[in-house]
């Protein structure tokens, strides 16, 4: 039988052990917490992309994910996403305005996009409607266009002139012809980062972040009542439920390839379903490397392939 003094020894380390279990969890709490600020700013972070490729359908998506993680733990904000102010019923009754450009003008302005690091994702049927809606703004040697710390709401696209960026009084940069300025304002409820002001009298073409909005949604809406579309045509897929047929089309991505370019070779591992959206596919199959492909069939739009793909 122990005596007391095993007895207190035997306390002593269990004690000991006690209190190295708690400064482990002191620590895997610290890592924890560091681990929701990472995760916070990197959701934070994929949410400002979003709203420039699919904003419209991913907001039935963020409602989820909210209410799967709960309330969030209190974090700084510089920025925050700005609430559409119209129901999603009547966007497809909006009607967007339209200011005539010379073709000059509206080469200028799409290029100026696809030459900008957050608009560059765009499709084209997006960008031609930005262009549409792009009205002529002008100002003279001097001016400020934009104030830092002001709240923006336009987007601007420079035709002719020269600006000079500043931020905190230190210059930047300046900025000619062809440019992007502004974009934050259209995608989220920001004050502005940075100053502009004119060095000489500049003419620019502006959006609002109202009707820039409203094209990205609308256009998103058409797209995912397209690929649900899509998806109840594939046998595969037709037992699925609705709400998981539209997280499926929320995940489908737009690939382009050109005229005689392979998209799936006989043999190779495949881990990607394809749904023609424009266009035709040559299906092949090669019996023997000594002869050639025999053709099977042709696909068009609305036709799929690679299905089985998914189920590994």
């Amino acid at each position: 039988m122990g005596t007391l003094r095993d007895l207190q020894y035997a306390l002593q380390e269990k004690i000991e052990e006690l209190r190295q279990r708690d400064a482990l969890i002191d620590e895997l709490e610290l890592e924890l917490d560091q681990k929701d600020e990472l995760i916070q700013k990197l959701q934070n972070e994929l949410d400002k992309y979003r709203s420039v490729i699919r904003p419209a359908t991913q907001q039935a998506q963020k409602q989820s994910a909210s209410t799967l993680q709960g309330e969030p733990r209190t974090k700084r904000q510089a920025i925050s996403a700005e609430p559409t102010a119209f129901d999603i019923q009547d966007l497809s009754h909006v009607t967007l305005p339209f200011y005539p450009k010379s073709p000059q003008s509206k080469d200028l302005i799409k290029e100026a996009i696809l030459d900008n690091d957050f608009m560059k994702n765009l499709e084209l049927s997006q960008i031609q409607e930005i262009v549409d809606c792009m009205y002529p703004v002008e100002y003279g040697k001097d001016s400020c266009i934009i104030k830092e710390g002001d709240v923006g709401s336009l987007v601007y696209v420079m035709e002719d002139g020269k600006v000079e960026v500043t931020k905190e009084g230190v210059k930047l940069c300046t900025m000619g012809p062809g440019k992007v300025f502004g974009e934050l304002a259209i995608l989220y409820n920001c004050t502005r980062t940075a100053t502009v002001k004119t060095l000489v009298n500049v003419k620019l073409w502006a959006i609002d972040r109202q009707c820039f909005q409203t094209i990205m949604m609308r256009t998103g809406l058409i797209k995912h009542t397209e690929y649900m579309e899509f998806l109840k045509s594939v046998p595969t897929f037709q037992s699925l439920p609705e709400e998981i047929l539209s997280k499926l089309a929320d995940v489908l991505e737009e690939t382009h390839y050109e005229n005689g370019e392979y998209i799936i070779r006989q043999g190779a591992r495949g881990d990607t379903f394809f749904i023609i959206s424009k266009g035709t596919v040559n299906v092949t199959r090669e019996d023997s490397p000594s002869e050639d492909p025999v053709f099977l069939r042709t696909l068009g739009k609305g036709d799929w392939f690679g299905e089985k793909a998914l189920q590994g």
